[in-house]
């Protein structure tokens, strides 16, 4: 009876590695110090690898079975156009995208077998279709700096913020009557057709990091002058401009259940926390010089890169307190991911 305990065991522990062993989660971390994604386990957050993945990595996302990881490399002073791409199953480099001709990709989105990215050298945003290998779609924004990147799960929308333009490209897949000539008088094959349009809104100069809320009726961006801008999507106008009186305000983001805005200074090193209803600052703290966020939500931390200070701050979201300090050459882009 025993031995049968034991193998029956056995057996188990085999079954339940087969079946739920093929997963595993991580918080992935870029370094522009170390040029290499940094791998850290999902709970300890301690680190499991270190990828090489060439100079100046910045934005990260990942396909839906978290097979694979894309990093944008800028460049900006060499006309970058790389994406860096690698497996998470093998934790090693699978391949590189070329962007050309389109220059300096930064933002990223990975949306239904398509990868979406910024190519602020060429005022762009292009489609780079994973099933062909291709890019098979541009959208020229025709401001300076064309950085970061959202794209509504439909595809019939995006957004993205003009730094050095000071706007937000509204694009809108729309539905439009056939085109009218300068006769005046339709052709016999005219017919209704859908196109991209743009639409500009005035945000402010140097207007970056953005994030739109849940219910996607509204799209808050930041300024270094210590402005933030709230732009109600449906009206594409600007619904509020308040000062925060807090310099050098780089990247926000709102929490998933949509009540809170948080906002970091890449000069001070301050953190906002900002109620996306009334508009009202809740609370302030020093955490470091941020040039980026992320939100987990499932865990409900909160990752900070400090760039300039080499490394990232992970906060508990309810608690709002220091749970971490990871320390990590020049941080950029974070994420998390299950590989499946």
């Amino acid at each position: 009876m025993k031995n049968l305990k034991s193998f029956f065991f056995i057996v188990c522990f085999v079954i339940s590695n087969l079946v739920f062993g093929q997963q595993n989660r991580y918080i992935l971390a870029l370094s522009k110090g170390e040029k290499k994604l940094i791998v850290f386990d999902y709970k300890t957050l301690d680190t499991i690898s270190r990828i090489a993945v060439g100079d100046d990595p910045h934005e990260i996302v990942t396909n839906p079975n978290g097979t694979l990881a894309y990093i944008s490399k800028p460049l900006m002073n060499d006309n970058g156009h790389e994406i860096a791409v690698v497996n998470l199953k093998t934790l090693q480099p699978e391949k590189t995208i070329d962007t050309k001709p389109f220059f300096i990709p930064h933002g990223l989105v990975y949306l239904n077998n398509k990868l979406w990215f910024t190519a602020q050298g060429s005022k762009a945003v292009g489609i780079f279709d994973i099933n062909s290998n291709n890019i098979t779609q541009v959208f020229g924004t025709g401001q300076d700096f064309t950085h970061l990147l959202y794209v509504a799960a439909n595809e019939n929308r995006f957004y993205t913020t003009n730094v050095e333009s000071g706007t937000l490209s509204i694009y809108e897949k729309k539905n439009l009557p056939p085109y009218m000539p300068p006769t005046g008088t339709l052709p016999p094959n005219a017919k209704p057709r859908t196109e991209w349009r743009q639409s500009l809104v005035n945000v402010g100069l140097g207007a970056e990091g953005f994030d739109v809320s849940p219910n996607e009726k509204e799209l808050w961006t930041a300024r270094p002058d210590g402005h933030i801008v709230v732009v109600d999507l449906d009206t594409k106008m600007v619904k509020a401009d308040f000062d925060s009186k807090v310099q050098g305000l780089h990247r926000l983001k709102i929490t998933p259940d949509g009540k809170m805005v948080i906002v970091v200074s890449v000069k001070t090193g301050e953190l906002l926390f900002y109620n996306a209803a009334t508009h009202q600052l809740e609370q302030k703290t020093t955490v470091g010089h941020g040039a980026g966020l992320y939100i987990d939500k499932d865990s409900n931390r909160l990752f900070v890169s400090c760039t300039s200070d080499n490394y990232i701050v992970v906060l508990d979201l309810t608690t709002r307190k220091e749970i971490k300090r990871l320390n990590i050459g020049r941080p950029d882009g974070i994420t998390s991911v299950i590989v499946k």
